[in-house]
């Protein structure tokens, strides 16, 4: 077997509980890390169910409480706990007949000393849950009274099973996997998947495949999403997990010999290198592929026929009409300033191979990271440069491309940000987006090893820094104008707010503005969501006194 390395490969996880161990584990084997949160655990609105479970089940009520993860053991104790029922519902679940899933219910259960009659095994799927409970059981299978404990989600095949093979089935949903509060890094990764941007993607649950497809629709990516996983090798933890990705149109390139994370990463590592390569040799990832139907279209060419793009750079005959045409309809097509600078990226990365772009914008005397083709959720719209600072910094204060084949970080106004892994990529092309003769910001294409840009290359760049210059400033002067607006907004919202705690309240100004703040700290919402509740509240109230005012019509 080959040795566990990822020698430098970029690593896509959308591990959410242990996203901390996730970056680690790669790191350790030599990958570059791009954890991206895929959910989140959230409790159900109501725990009626979860509390009609454990009464019926103190009252003796079922003969099979099946457990599928630790969490939701975990969830349902405590909901328990907060109804003064905790002593009495443990002490009737230890002598009824318990099973669970795998590894991580089993872990729970021991917690609470809770004695296990079934444990699946491995890959722990509901098929092996159902199997176990069958071989421990037998016939008299068909007689209990079944509860399961759900785990984000209904598994509706396991329910149908079991009711078939039982006398009863009761379903205990304690909690729900909901989408991350930020999407943000997430749609980045469906961008990075989709322009190519890693090498390979590690799936742990089948929950992150049905996440990543839903953000990818509400983007309207989701064919650009199953033509990137397609180009990429992907690692699925288990069979649940790939029958997910089949309903998705993809197939996984491996499953690990044990669904298990460490598994997984480890054998990732062993394998990736070969898949990766077999990829590419297919054409998978070529640099035709990744451009098929970005072509910049040259229907008509000096014979009538459409060049491919590898031919253009360095072919005189490119119809200079049919150039404008496609990047001035690409970018005005987006009204929005991240639209605008995304298809930049997006166009710029279509006609010259790179495995990095960005694009800083300045704003005053900084030039800030707007838009990446890799993500960097920490420091897209937060990274800043000064004007002269690195070797992008001296570009935008001398208007002048720089073009480095290699070593780029030993050129002497090279400056390096640790949270960049593209700072140790060898070659880097720079040239500045103009508009009006004034620098409005930089374009960098690097590249993981050396790579002699043609003088065409340079050219073109360059040319596309003049053409989107205009656009990058009006999209620019729009946002800051909306974020001024939105500003002003909040704060009439807050005045207004403020008012209503001041006469409701009987408080001065400055107390009934300390109390908004000590809400949004406590409730983790920002200042206008809270003013937005407090005028909320304020709307009901009048309309329910307009109501109670209204005189009763006679008959």
């Amino acid at each position: 077997m080959a040795p566990a390395s990822f020698d430098g490969l970029r690593i896509l996880s959308l591990e959410s509980r242990r996203s901390s161990e996730m970056t680690k584990l790669i790191r350790t084997y030599g990958g570059e890390p791009f954890v991206v949160p895929a959910m989140r655990e959230v409790s159900l609105e109501s725990n009626r169910l979860a509390l009609d479970f454990a009464d019926r089940l103190i009252a003796g009520d079922f003969d099979l409480v099946i457990f599928l993860t630790g969490v939701g053991m975990r969830f349902l104790v405590n909901i328990v706990e907060e109804a003064g029922k905790r002593e009495t519902f443990l002490k009737a679940l230890k002598k009824t007949r318990v099973a669970a899933r795998g590894p991580k219910p089993v872990a729970a259960l021991k917690e609470f000393g809770i004695p296990i009659a079934v444990v699946a095994p491995e890959p722990n799927t509901w098929h092996e849950m159902v199997a176990a409970l069958e071989e421990e059981f037998g016939e008299a299978l068909t007689g209990f009274r079944v509860a399961v404990q759900e785990y984000g989600t209904s598994n509706p095949e396991l329910l149908e099973t079991l009711a078939e093979k039982s006398a009863s089935v009761t379903k205990v949903p304690v909690y729900q996997w909901a989408l991350p509060e930020d999407l943000r890094p997430l749609r980045e990764a469906v961008l990075s998947v989709a322009s190519g941007g890693v090498d390979v993607v590690l799936f742990t649950t089948s929950v992150q495949v049905i996440h990543l497809f839903q953000v990818a629709a509400q983007m309207e990516s989701a064919d650009e999403l199953r033509t990137g996983l397609r180009s990429v090798v992907i690692a699925s933890i288990g069979p649940t997990t790939t029958e997910a990705l089949h309903q998705y149109g993809i197939t996984p390139d491996f499953e690990p010999s044990h669904p298990k994370m460490g598994f997984l990463v480890n054998e990732a590592a062993q394998l990736a290198g070969k898949l990766v390569e077999e990829k590419k040799n297919n054409g998978a990832r070529s640099l035709a592929t990744r451009e098929a139907g970005l072509l910049v279209a040259i229907p008509q060419a000096a014979n009538g026929v459409t060049q491919p793009a590898e031919s253009r750079l360095d072919n005189h005959a490119i119809a200079p009409i049919d150039f404008l045409h496609e990047i001035t309809s690409r970018i005005a097509s987006a009204d929005s300033f991240h639209k605008v600078l995304g298809r930049i990226v997006d166009f710029v990365t279509t006609v010259i191979p790179c495995d990095s772009c960005f694009i800083y914008v300045l704003e005053g005397e900084k030039l800030t990271l707007r838009a990446s083709k890799n993500p960097h959720a920490d420091v897209v719209d937060h990274l800043g440069i000064k004007m002269g600072q690195g070797i992008t910094g001296w570009v935008a204060e001398h208007r002048e491309p720089v073009a480095l084949a290699s070593n780029a970080s030993e050129d002497p106004r090279f400056k390096p940000f640790k949270n960049l892994p593209e700072d140790r990529f060898e070659a880097m092309l720079s040239t500045p987006i103009l508009c009006a003769s004034k620098v409005v910001g930089v374009i960098n294409l690097q590249h993981r090893l050396s790579y002699q840009h043609t003088t065409n290359e340079v050219r073109l760049l360059s040319t596309i820094g003049y053409l989107v210059g205009a656009e990058v400033e009006r999209a620019r002067l729009e946002n800051e104008n909306a974020q001024l607006a939105g500003r002003l907004e909040a704060r009439k919202a807050v005045e207004r707010a403020k008012g209503i705690l001041q006469r409701d309240m009987r408080v001065g100004e400055e107390e009934a503005y300390r109390m908004m703040q000590r809400e949004s700290r406590q409730r983790r919402k920002s200042m206008l969501e809270i003013a937005e509740a407090i005028l909320l509240g304020e709307e009901i109230r009048k309309g329910q006194t307009a109501t109670e005012q209204k005189p009763a019509s006679g008959n």
